[in-house]
């Protein structure tokens, strides 16, 4: 991690001012800030994301940008936080060249469209360079040249588009800007012997992190004029152009989560901020049943105390087919019967919407029975079907659960069961765990 002082500017390469200047940050108080999804630009932007590191500090023999996150590897994640930005025409992976092949298996796994990967060199800057130049021959085949080139690690997965609307906006006015954060511990220099010789005052300093953002010609010109120990052993992009190009970078500060993916420990962390921003909301479908709506009624509050905002509809059908576009978590309640058509129609319909591509959805089938006393058919041939139909659901990516519900006229027991079954919807859509999927659990 570098860290970022005070710097002079030069006049040469002097950057193209921009005509119109501009979930985490703030922008300063008396500016607009534009609503998501209203943010535009008005000349093209790139990306390069340099993934060809080996992930040494993670222990692991696959690096880490690679490792798997909920059926994904890392990257994969990082590449959505790019596509879904309207703005963002292409993004360039620069990765070694014995995973190109593993790279574009990726690419068409799971459908990436902007994403072009290409061999990077032995360092980070020379990978980084290669990166650019392959933005630069995008022009030479009939494309539009990008104007800000954004540069971005790839196992940092979390980067939020207002704050790339910022680092894009303030690189086409000032030719650089890149991401700072407050440094979390105090700075020291030690002797040769391995003695304190002198501290930094750190409010004075800050954390270099990514993403950063170039015009094209300054990020350019000073991959062309750096020399060959910058190449072997610099990491800091903004010092380039600094140096190279007078250009001095403008720092904006980051949110917390633009936080980098380094150790073993970091891809557990990370998989449960996933898991977390997919649990947040769930349907309910009661099939128009007044006994299934009333437990819906009931798992709403009961979830919803738990953190997951619960919607509650008869059916899939019409304007309610919203969902299965929006939706990661589905509750069907099923009353005296299980209803598994209903759970097959739902995995058909999640399947022609593509939406297992990315994210393993979550079904959960809620048996609601009239007695405590189960039929022998109820015991045994039920879980098997229900386990059948989760089996053939996992290979498309789909998890599938049974929660087993006796309705009692005793309130509170009826109570004590309704807040059993809170506690496994919300774990379940919480943990997606695959080694549950195709049980029958008892409330």
């Amino acid at each position: 991690m570098e860290v970022n002082n005070t710097c002079m500017q030069r006049d040469t390469c002097e950057p193209d001012r921009a005509a119109h200047p501009g979930v985490f940050p703030t922008r300063e108080s008396g500016k607009s800030d534009p609503k998501p999804g209203q943010l535009s630009m008005d000349f093209p932007v790139s990306v390069v994301l340099p993934a060809g590191g080996t992930g040494e500090r993670t222990g692991l023999q696959t690096p880490k940008q690679f490792c798997s996150i909920q059926g994904r590897p890392l990257i994969s994640y990082t590449i959505q936080a790019f596509e879904r930005v309207p703005w963002i025409q292409s993004v360039v992976v620069v990765v070694a060249k014995e995973n190109m092949d593993l790279m574009t298996d990726i690419v068409q796994r799971f459908q990436h469209r902007k994403v072009r990967a290409v061999p990077g060199g032995p360092t980070r800057h020379r990978s980084i360079y290669n990166g650019v130049l392959a933005l630069g021959q995008e022009e030479e085949e009939g494309g539009e040249r990008s104007k800000v080139v954004i540069i971005h690690d790839a196992v940092r997965p979390f980067v939020d588009e207002d704050f790339l609307y910022q680092i894009a906006t303030a690189a086409k006015e000032h030719g650089a800007s890149g991401a700072i954060r407050p440094l979390v511990s105090t700075v020291i220099a030690t002797t040769s012997e391995g003695y304190l010789d002198h501290s930094l005052e750190r409010a004075k300093y800050r954390a270099s992190e990514m993403p950063q953002g170039f015009t094209y010609d300054v990020i350019y010109q000073a991959y062309q004029r750096c020399s060959e120990s910058d190449f072997e052993f610099g990491t800091e992009c903004l010092h380039l152009a600094l140096q190279y190009c007078g250009t001095n970078a403008k720092l904006i500060q980051g949110p917390p989560t633009l936080w980098k993916v380094t150790y073993k420990r970091d891809l557990a962390a990370a998989e449960s901020i996933i898991k977390d921003s997919l649990s947040r909301s769930a349907c309910v479908i009661t099939g128009g049943s007044a006994r299934a709506a009333t437990l819906a009624e009931a798992l709403q509050k009961a979830v919803g105390a738990l953190g997951t905002e619960l919607d509650v509809i008869p059916d899939l059908m019409g304007g309610n087919g919203r969902y299965l576009l929006k939706e990661w978590n589905f509750i069907q309640v099923s009353v005296n019967s299980s209803c598994l058509s209903e759970v097959e129609a739902m995995l058909t319909d999640l399947e022609a919407a593509n939406r297992a591509l990315l994210h393993p959805p979550v079904i959960i089938l809620v048996l609601l029975s009239d007695s405590d006393e189960l039929s022998v058919s109820g015991r045994v041939a039920e879980p098997a079907a229900i386990m059948d139909l989760a089996s053939t659901a996992k290979l498309r990516n789909i998890l599938l659960y049974g929660i087993q519900l006796h309705q009692s006229k005793d309130t509170q027991r009826w109570e004590r069961s309704v807040s059993r079954v809170a506690e496994i919807t919300s774990a379940l859509i919480r943990e997606r765990s695959p080694a549950l999927v195709g049980q029958l659990l008892q409330a």
